[in-house]
């Protein structure tokens, strides 16, 4: 007898990251997605009637306001998106003993540890942004211990350009680039994030709070670098490859306070899973290569 598909109900379907964990997931489940305009989770009473009227054994929320400046000044938007929202998966999701897959940001570190957070640190969010979205985390956790609170940054992936996507645009009209050289953190290929994630559709995985990023640590001037780099190899024709540094102070139109370093720990992923993830050279390289090269390459 053909083993039952796992039936997951994918909030934000059109993102960067929830666009790709459909597409991955969707050959070997019954993966169904909503984003916008027929998704407004900002409407707290839309959305439960809406999760009332489905059925799912997984629900996976990878919406969320992750404009950073933007939440400093729309900060009840905010809120109702990365806070109260989650509060009202959680228990839709509960109610139907499914698991909720929530995903939050390594932005509620304010970045002085210097040295990979783990998931027992204590966070001391920033800005508003990583305030609402830590808020969001612990009503999530608060709901039910089935559910997870899954952290990753710097997400790239084919659903939807990211940074790197940015910087081989500018390199491939432009004379010069630049990126802030003075602050870190840890890639997370969204591809590669749906295969760390598929073991928890089992209901028997531990829930609760895990951090999943690419092994390895860069700043955005090293990330785009390597980006470049892969480019080039892929046989794009840039007009520099060099990525010029600068401060992450020099940014002036930036609003909101960034941490610096936000490196996060997978080891508490790795021991649930027994998959340790890749470094995010290789998995950068296998991404802009798939995505670029046949682009470039003669028909």
């Amino acid at each position: 007898m053909p083993q039952k598909k796992t039936r997951v109900l994918i909030l934000g379907a059109h993102g960067r990251l929830g666009g790709s964990l459909q597409a991955c997931w969707s050959e070997s489940h019954d993966v169904t997605g909503f984003a916008r305009p027929a998704l407004d989770v900002s409407d707290l009473k839309s959305l439960k009637n809406l999760l009332g009227n489905l059925e799912f054994d997984v629900l996976v929320n990878a919406t969320g306001l992750t404009n950073v400046d933007r939440c400093e000044s729309a900060r009840e938007e905010a809120n109702l998106v990365n806070t109260l929202a989650p509060a009202v998966m959680a228990e839709c999701a509960s109610q139907q003993g499914a698991r909720l897959i929530h995903f939050s940001t390594d932005y509620v570190f304010n970045g002085e540890k210097h040295e990979p957070y783990t998931e027992d640190d204590i966070p001391s969010p920033l800005g508003w942004y990583g305030l609402t979205k830590l808020e969001g985390e612990r009503l999530v956790q608060a709901s039910d211990p089935l559910h997870m609170v899954v952290r990753v940054s710097w997400v790239f992936g084919p659903a939807k350009p990211s940074f790197v996507d940015s910087l081989i645009q500018r390199a491939l009209h432009d004379v010069r680039v630049e990126a802030v050289d003075d602050k870190f953190s840890s890639p997370t290929s969204a591809t590669d994030a749906a295969q760390w994630l598929e073991v928890f559709f089992d209901p028997s995985m531990p829930g609760g709070l895990y951090h999943a990023c690419n092994s390895g640590q860069c700043s955005w001037r090293e990330y785009g670098t390597k980006a470049l780099e892969y480019g080039a190899a892929g046989g794009l024709i840039f007009r520099t490859t060099r990525v010029e540094p600068i401060r992450l102070a020099d940014m002036k139109q930036f609003i909101a306070p960034r941490p610096v370093y936000s490196i996060l720990s997978t080891r508490k992923l790795t021991e649930a899973t027994g998959h340790t993830p890749r470094h995010w050279q290789e998995a950068l390289r296998d991404y802009i290569l798939k995505k670029y090269a046949p682009i470039s390459s003669p028909s």
